[in-house]
Order: C-alpha cells, then structure tokens, then sequence
C-alpha cells in the first residue's frame, strides 16, 4: 500500500505542480508583451496561463494529501525533514494562492484595461511595468520553494534507507 501511496503522491506531484511552476513562469514574458504590444494573441495566452494555474493549482490538494498518507504508513510524521517539507509546502501553496493568483487578476484586468480603444495611444502607466516584475519575482520563490520540497522528499535526511 505504502508504494501505491507515494506513487500517487509523486505523480501528483508531477501532474498538478509541474503545469503550475511552467505556466506561472511563462506568464511574466507573456504579460510583457501584452502590455507592451497591446497583442491580443498575447492576451489569450495570458488567460490561458491564468487558468492553468488555477485549476492545477485546485487539484495541487492532491499532492500533500497522497503525501501525508504516505508519511503515516512509512511512520514519518513526526520526522524533522517531513515537517519542514510541509511547512515548506504551506509556504508555496500560500504563496501562489494569496500572491501569485490574484496578481495575475490584476495583470489580466491591466491589459483588459489597456486594451481599451482609446482614441490617443498613451504608454503604460509605472505601477503596470512593475507587475510583471513583481509576478516574476513571486514565481520565483514559488518555483524555490517547491524545488525545496523536491529535495528533501529525494534526500530525507535521517532515512532509515541510507538512500
């Protein structure tokens, strides 16, 4: 059962968080040129990279589920390695839901807004130049956070496996 479990749990891991990391990081670029061209095709993609993010994101639950029920049948729970690993995991799960997703929000609202017919083009206000940067940066620690957890799940420190 324990192999059924942690297979769930790294396929999981592997479906859901994978789209997320690749789609969040893709969205800065993409924002660029969408602010910056006022493209429609860039447009699209931003609402695609959007959606991958956040329905990814929902059957992200899956990950730290499969997870701690592997933990509980490996008897981990309580080992030092897990905990940061789910604290770590909080930390990215926060981060993309109170941070990353609703700043895509916004960024989408931006280029909705500026996509506007206007009847003189005027350049992008300051704050927007600053969002893809801030989204990058978002992402970034998500990406790390993440890469984090990756670790200790291959290294475990204290395993009994020697591995």
């Amino acid at each position: 059962m324990t192999k059924l479990l942690l297979s769930l749990h790294v396929l999981a891991a592997i479906v859901a968080v994978g789209p997320v990391t690749v789609a969040a990081s893709m969205f800065p670029a993409t924002l660029r040129r969408a602010l910056g061209d006022c493209d429609d095709d860039a447009r699209t993609t931003l609402r695609t990279l959007h959606r991958i993010c956040r329905v990814y994101a929902g059957l992200g639950i899956a990950v730290p589920l499969f997870g701690f029920a592997t933990a509980s049948s490996l008897g981990v729970l309580g080992d030092a390695w897990l905990i940061i690993s789910i604290l770590l995991t909080a930390a990215a799960a926060g981060v993309l839901a109170l941070l990353i997703l609703p700043a895509q929000d916004r960024a989408l609202a931006e280029t909705t807004t500026s996509a506007s017919p206007s009847p003189a083009p005027s350049p992008a206000p300051a704050p927007a130049s600053s969002i893809p940067g801030r989204i990058a940066m978002l992402t970034g620690i998500f990406n790390l956070l993440w890469a984090t957890v990756t670790v200790l799940m291959i290294i475990r420190p204290g395993s009994t496996t020697g591995v």
